[in-house]
């Protein structure tokens, strides 16, 4: 089982190597939860940037809840398991929101926030050159990090729950 600082450094190795932010978490998960990282990843490629880079839901965050769902999801609509699900996942985004003010993805990179008086143009859909000032700029990689490690530990204390059952 991967820790949450091995998660974390993953996590954001991956970001810096090109990957999007949902597909920087779900590449440290994918393998150990039994799926196939190279189909997750295409998956997950619309994710980043939240969402295809309308600045939505944060990447990271997605990241979080497509693990979720890879570790506790089953195929058809069993009440029970989506019940179960939803409960983990809000308590995975308070713990998110906890670490980093927010699930948002404009608003932790201080972008301006939408309103019914604003007119909103959406991010251009071509993503920026990984540069230097990019990383600068970004918090990103330690987003990606913060989320790896924050399922890691929620991997961790499942399991533990299931020895102890």
């Amino acid at each position: 089982m991967i820790t949450p600082e091995e998660a974390r450094t993953r996590a954001e190795n991956n970001f810096r190597s090109g990957l999007n932010c949902t597909q920087s978490v779900v590449e440290v998960f994918a393998a150990e939860l039994g799926f196939d990282p190279k189909t997750v990843m295409s998956i997950a490629l619309p994710f980043g940037g939240g969402t295809c880079r309308m600045r939505e839901t944060c990447g990271t965050f997605s990241g979080i809840m497509m693990c979720l769902g890879m570790f506790k999801g089953i195929p058809g609509g069993d009440k029970d398991v989506k019940d179960d699900i939803y409960k983990d996942g809000q308590a995975l985004a308070e713990r998110f929101k906890k670490s980093n003010g927010s699930i948002i993805c404009r608003e932790l990179l201080g972008l301006a926030p939408l309103n019914s008086t604003q007119d909103h143009t959406p991010s251009s859909p071509v993503s920026e050159a990984r540069t230097r000032e990019y990383y600068k700029k970004r918090p990103c990689p330690a987003l990606c990090g913060e989320a790896a490690a924050i399922f890691a530990e929620y991997l961790a204390a499942r399991k533990k729950e299931a020895e102890l059952e």
